[in-house]
């Protein structure tokens, strides 16, 4: 009888260990989830392929997630979380090229971009997970953007007749245009000059 695989171990060993945590439970969905979508992108990404991986149930799953592209979406947040955090030094300028070229690395060095422009892409047709893209991904990480841009305005970084809304939608929007159609290279250069041609037009 052939030996089973360092994966399959694991999971039988999560099985046997009686009723887990439920916070622990979470953790390890949305680590299979985002493994399974960097590894594969939404083809294969299945609830029944997330459940074998994570050594839970369907059931588990459908109590927190009411879909597969609510569950992709945090898989892929859980994934890209920590490279994306959002800096605050006090210099809204250096902060913001921190953030974009962050963002431009993960989506054209590692599989994130694709798996995120597969999202963008499904959305349009499957209204469940354009709701999900909303509250889960694009709306959240727009807020942290909002704020930041807030907090240098009340600082007297930025002028105080600067819109945020407008701002995020300058600086992502562009990267976005190049991500989804490539007529020209999504570069942390790119980023740079976003950055640096905007702030020279809304600086306090």
């Amino acid at each position: 009888m052939p030996e089973p695989s360092e994966q399959e171990g694991a999971s039988r060993v999560r099985r046997g260990r009686g009723r887990r945590p439920a916070a622990e439970v979470c953790a390890d969905v949305l680590e299979a989830a985002g493994a399974l979508l960097l590894e594969g992108g939404m083809g294969p990404f299945t609830i029944e392929a997330v459940a074998d991986r994570a050594g839970v149930s369907k059931t588990t799953i459908y109590k927190w997630w009411p879909s597969k592209g609510a569950l992709a979406l945090d898989g892929y947040f859980h994934a890209v979380e920590s490279a994306l955090t959002f800096p605050d030094s006090g210099d809204i300028e250096a902060d913001l090229t921190a953030q974009l070229r962050a963002f431009v690395h993960v989506v054209t060095r590692t599989p994130a971009g694709r798996v995120i422009a597969e999202l963008i892409g499904q959305a349009q047709t499957d209204p469940d997970l354009a709701a999900a893209l909303l509250k889960r991904y694009s709306g959240p990480r727009r807020e942290l953007a909002v704020e930041t841009m807030l907090r240098a305005r009340s600082r007297g970084r930025l002028r105080a007749d600067v819109d945020p809304e407008v701002l995020v939608d300058q600086l992502w929007g562009a990267c976005y245009h190049r991500l989804l159609m490539p007529n020209l290279p999504l570069t942390e250069e790119f980023a740079v000059s976003l950055v640096a041609n905007l702030m020279r037009g809304v600086r306090g």
